[in-house]
Parts: C-alpha cells; sequence; structure tokens
C-alpha cells in the first residue's frame, strides 16, 4: 500500500471524536450529581433545562451545590489526566526527531480508543463516577490531546520550507482543528438524544479506531530513520535520555539571544493559552446554570458557534501574514479574546451568549502565530524539541487554568458566575505587557530566521 504525507484526516478523525465526547463527560457528570443529590432527574424541555430562578426555593439551592460539586469533579479529573501526561508528551513529541512523528499520533488515538470504550461501559451500566480517575489516568499514559497535537504540528513543519507556508500550514491545522471540533459539538447534542451517552461513545471510539488504521497503514512519515539505527540495539535507559537530550540540546547548543526569545516565546504562548483557556473552559457549565439554563442541544451550538472563530481566525492570519508582523497579529488576537471575554461576563440572554463569539472572531490567532515564531526560531532537526516543549506547556498550562478557574467558579458562581471571565480578561495583560515588551526591544521578523553561520556552530557543537 502506497503511503501519502497526509496528516490532516488524522486531525480531523481525532477532533471530531475528542470533542465529541468532551461535553458529553460534562454534561454526564452534571446529570448524575443532580441525580444522586436530588433523587430525581434533570427535567428538561424542548429548548432548555429546567431552572429555578427563585432564590428562596430549596431547588435553587441545588442547582448551585451541583455547580460547585461539577465544577471541583472535573478540576480533579482533569488533574489526574494531566500529571503523566507532561511526561509523556516530552518523550514523545520530543522523540519524533530521532524515531519519526507517528508514534506522536498513533500512541493518543489508542489510548483515546481505549478510554471511551471504558466511558461506555460506565455510562451504560451507570457505574460510580469515581471509575472516571482511572479511566483518565490510565489513558493519558498513551498521550494527551496536546502530544497529538505536537506530533502533528512536527509533522507539518516538515514538510514547510518558506517562513510564510510555515505560519499558514500551522494556522491551517488550528482552523480544521477550530472547525472540527465545533462541528463535534454542535452535532454532540443530537448524539445523546438520538443514542445516549453509551452508545456516543461507542461511536468515539470507532473514529478512533480508523484513525489508528490510518496512521498505521496509510500514513508516511517526515523523519527518515536510518536502516542501521532501526536495527542497533540500544537500552531503554540510553533511548530516554537521548529523548530528553534533545530538549535539553535545544536551549545548550542555542546563541544566548536564540535561547531568550525561546523563553519569552514560550512564556508568552503559556500565559496566554492560561487565560483564554481558562475562561472558554467554564462556557458549559456557565451555560447550563440559570439564567440561561441551556440543555444539550443549545450547547451544542454555542460550540459550533467556535467554529466562526476558528475560520475568522485562520483568516485573519491568511491576511495579516502579507501585510503585518506576527507580533502584530499577535497583539489583534489578544485585544479579541479580552472583549469577548468581558462580553461573556454580563451575558444575562442566550441571545448576548451567542454574541460574545463576535469581538472573539480572532481570539485564537495568537495560538498558531506563536507557535510558528517559535517553528522558525529553531533549527530543521529541533522541531520536535520546540514542539515537545509547546505540547508540555499546553499539558501544564490546561491542567493549571483548569483546576484554578474552576475552583474560582466554584467559589464565586453564587454572588456572581461571570467573575472568572473578568479574571481572564484582565489576565490577558501579561502577554500583551510580553509583547509590548518584546517588540520594543528591536527584535524584528528577520531575527526568527536562523543565519547560516548559526546552523552551522550549532551543528559543530554538537558533534563536539
Amino acid at each position: 500500500m502506497r503511503k501519502v504525507l497526509l496528516v490532516e484526516p488524522v486531525v480531523i478523525i481525532y477532533t471530531f471524536a475528542y470533542f465529541l465526547t468532551a461535553p458529553l463527560i460534562q454534561q454526564y457528570i452534571y446529570r448524575r450529581l443532580w441525580e444522586e443529590g436530588s433523587n430525581s432527574s434533570l427535567i428538561e424541555n424542548n429548548n432548555t433545562t429546567y431552572c429555578e430562578l427563585n432564590k428562596s426555593n430549596p431547588t435553587y439551592i441545588k442547582q448551585k451545590e451541583v455547580q460547585e460539586k461539577a465544577s471541583l469533579f472535573l478540576m480533579q479529573l482533569d488533574l489526574t489526566g494531566a500529571v503523566p501526561s507532561i511526561l509523556v508528551a516530552i518523550i514523545l513529541v520530543a522523540d519524533g526527531d530521532r524515531h519519526g512523528r507517528k508514534k506522536s499520533l498513533v500512541l493518543p488515538s489508542v489510548g483515546a480508543f481505549i478510554s471511551n470504550v471504558f466511558l461506555s461501559a460506565l455510562s451504560y451500566f451507570s457505574l460510580s463516577l469515581s471509575i472516571l480517575f482511572p479511566v483518565a489516568f490510565f489513558g493519558s499514559l498513551f498521550g494527551s490531546i496536546a502530544t497529538f497535537l505536537g506530533g502533528a504540528f512536527a509533522f507539518v513543519a516538515d514538510l514547510c520550507n518558506e517562513e510564510k507556508q510555515k505560519t499558514i500550514r500551522i494556522a491551517l491545522v488550528d482552523l480544521i482543528f477550530g472547525l472540527v471540533s465545533g462541528l463535534a459539538g454542535l452535532t454532540s447534542g443530537y448524539f445523546i438524544r438520538g443514542l445516549g451517552f453509551p452508545w456516543t461513545f461507542v461511536v468515539a471510539s470507532l473514529l478512533h479506531f480508523i484513525n489508528i488504521f490510518y496512521i498505521t497503514f496509510c500514513l508516511a512519515d517526515t523523519v527518515r530513520v536510518p536502516e542501521f539505527q532501526q536495527h542497533a540495539s540500544v537500552s531503554y535507559t540510553e533511548d530516554l535520555k537521548e529523548t530528553f537530550s534533545g530538549v535539553y540540546m535545544l536551549f545548550k547548543t542555542s546563541t544566548c539571544k536564540k535561547r531568550t526569545l525561546i523563553i519569552v516565546l514560550l512564556f508568552t504562548f503559556m500565559t496566554y493559552f492560561f487565560t483564554w483557556m481558562g475562561g472558554s473552559s467554564l462556557f458549559t457549565l456557565y451555560e447550563l446554570d440559570e439564567p440561561l439554563c441551556w440543555n444539550e442541544l443549545y450547547i451544542g451550538y454555542g460550540a459550533a458557534a467556535f467554529t466562526s472563530i476558528s475560520l475568522t481566525s485562520f483568516l485573519g492570519v491568511y491576511v495579516f501574514s502579507h501585510c503585518l508582523r506576527d507580533i502584530y497579529i499577535v497583539f489583534i488576537g489578544i485585544f479579541s479574546c479580552i472583549g469577548g471575554m468581558v462580553m461573556a461576563a454580563f451575558a444575562k440572554t442566550t441571545l448576548l451568549m451567542f454574541l460574545v463569539r463576535v469581538p472573539s472572531l480572532l481570539c485564537f490567532m495568537p495560538v498558531p502565530v506563536l507557535r510558528s515564531m517559535l517553528s522558525k526560531v529553531v533549527l530543521a532537526s529541533e522541531q520536535g524539541a520546540v514542539f515537545a516543549c509547546i505540547a508540555c506547556l499546553e499539558v501544564v498550562t490546561s491542567a493549571i487554568s483548569v483546576a484554578v478557574f474552576n475552583s474560582l467558579y466554584a467559589a464565586t458562581v453564587a454572588w456572581f458566575p461571570g467573575f472568572s471571565f473578568l479574571l481572564s480578561a484582565g489576565l490577558c495583560i501579561i502577554p500583551l505587557g510580553i509583547m509590548c515588551w518584546l517588540m520594543c526591544t528591536n527584535w524584528h521578523e528577520e531575527d526568527l530566521a536562523l543565519p547560516a553561520y548559526e546552523e552551522v556552530s550549532s551543528e559543530e557543537s554538537i558533534d563536539s
């Protein structure tokens, strides 16, 4: 069978399966906690989940208790899967520089397949929710979505020779990620109503199985492993040392200016991802509560609205990359995020909640642009190492942001549910300030392209 260098189908299938199950898990936990706390099923009609608006009614108090419990439960669940994912992300993505990219794509798919099989059984037999913790831990041992995306972005970077092409191709993968995640969110409500929770998890399992087959038998690799290296007998300890040495050598062999630039860009990526992820992760719980009281279909519509954000962000990157420096594109995206979060904090009607996406239309631009900027800084042989750092930061930042914002939301939901969104908007001043400092240091786009002598000196330092 002839293999192809087309990673986009892999991203489409994995993203759809992942974001089909993500809102399912949140809603399933919310329903189970409601049923266990009130000994009654969640009341629904065609448009909304029943919400009690009278604050003196015991049902209203029960709603707030379920909100707090669900928020804290999700925080603990995310932390359980995040801890091993940090180590796995570094190992798999960085190892791609020497042993190929396919490992960082197929193993997360295997882990997701196994996890969804267990989730299907858990929801079908109504097993204890505590089983979710070992399932999350076991699945993360195969790698998380950050590991998968780190491998995919490194795969794409290997195929790009020009700087602008790299920015657009990375933004294209992010566009696919956003479009498919929105589509998955839109259809998740219909899957729940049509198939129920157990069979929807089965559908996700089948999608991951298709992905495993495609990666294994149809996808070629961008990194050619020498034949002598394939047959060489290397101990597991030595192989692990070589993997971590790739990340270590990325910083050791770099010039001071390059090392500082990498650290600054990584910190900017981390701080922006923290604020954006923390705020957006609360949307589902915020929409389930009064006064919105959305059901699974409306939650699906809201998730699908992010499709427009991914599309407009990609178009923004495509257009602005021809007339603006990358740093200005990051500025525009951060201001877009601030506008969206401030509006979400005061959204009390369904229409206003949907209109939150309007000021947020370009908020996703900083993510692919910062990835591209980091990819431009390093050598071709260091792409896996830098994307391993990004993947690791994504896992750590995502876990910390979800933990912080869910805890904060649980503490403030009773008196002002929108406080967490205002905090997210306020924290955007950190990446904004870093970008201002970077711009004031007079580092221009040409500083991102490595001169030829630096590449030679880096190779000589490694050989020595």
